[in-house]
């Protein structure tokens, strides 16, 4: 009996890693995604060797250039290469949201599996805590938090993993309910393992599909709005080179230079294009309903 209860776990695990790998490699909008998403990685990883320009050193002598061979897309007000800013730019932005992005459904997978095993009082008072959290609006959240703490990018981590933490808890506690009645799960129980074993063994295995399109939804989130906040001046501290800060530097001579503000603008619109492309192709591809399982 022990034998059968040990084996059904690892079938289910294989039987769904094998579906997952399968369908996704049949799914034209995921591959998509992810390949846009791989090629502004790729770009970020290989910014010096695709420009010559320092995206922080100022030239005033050549300000506000229109788009020339020297400089493909203009300079700023500052002299800076607008080229060059974009695409290392586009470390910031991938590093920062990647971080706050793992830490933020860490934290929310290990919350929703937990509330989903222990139940009884803990879920509930969870669920409250929840409710009151998700009753203030995300950007304002952020603001708060980043107010009270300042800016920089271990500050603006820990404040998206504040506000968008409990949005995972409920996707994952939902994924996680499906999974808690079956017999596998009992057998551990019965057992005697701990909580964790059992979350690690039984139940994460099992809601693998929920966490990875949950993860690529929440990283388009995390970049649009961390780019805000780099645009209301609560984000990247000049002259870093950052999307929102360069959008925001720029919008008085939109008219003169206009590349400095759209180059920008285009880079993270590809960007939260891409995320969402592999987050919606995902879950068509693995039958993931990220409305049932978020209720």
């Amino acid at each position: 009996m022990t034998t059968l209860d040990t084996a059904a776990p690892t079938t289910v695990r294989g039987a769904r890693t094998a579906r997952a790998w399968r369908t996704l490699s049949t799914s034209r909008t995921a591959l998509i995604g992810l390949a846009i998403v791989a090629v502004h990685i790729v770009i970020a990883l290989l910014a010096p060797l695709l420009t010559s320009y320092d995206p922080i050193a100022n030239d005033a002598n050549h300000a506000l250039l229109g788009s020339s061979w020297s400089h493909w897309a203009g300079t700023d007000q500052y002299g800076r290469d607008v080229l060059a800013r974009v695409l290392y730019g586009g470390r910031y932005a991938l590093g920062v949201s990647l971080a706050a992005t793992l830490l933020t459904v860490a934290l929310g997978t290990v919350i929703g599996c937990a509330a989903a095993l222990r139940g009884g009082w803990f879920d509930d008072v969870l669920g409250r805590i929840l409710d009151a959290v998700l009753s203030v609006p995300s950007i304002l959240a952020l603001l708060v938090v980043v107010t009270a703490l300042g800016t920089g990018p271990s500050v603006i981590v820990l404040a998206v993993a504040i506000t968008f933490v409990p949005q995972v808890v409920r996707v994952v506690r939902g994924a996680a309910l499906a999974v808690v009645p079956a017999d596998y799960v009992t057998a551990a129980r019965a057992r005697g393992e701990s909580t964790w074993s059992i979350l690690r063994r039984e139940i994460l295995p099992n809601i693998t599909d929920v966490v990875c399109v949950e993860f690529a939804m929440r990283a388009s989130w995390v970049v649009l709005l961390i780019s805000s906040l780099s645009f209301l001046g609560f984000g990247a501290d000049p002259p870093t080179p950052d999307w929102g800060l360069m959008v925001a530097e720029n919008r008085t001579a939109i008219t003169v230079v206009p590349m400095a503000s759209i180059a920008p603008i285009i880079a993270l619109a590809t960007l939260v294009v891409g995320l969402n492309l592999a987050a919606d192709g995902l879950s068509k591809a693995w039958g993931v309903d990220r409305i049932r399982e978020g209720s």
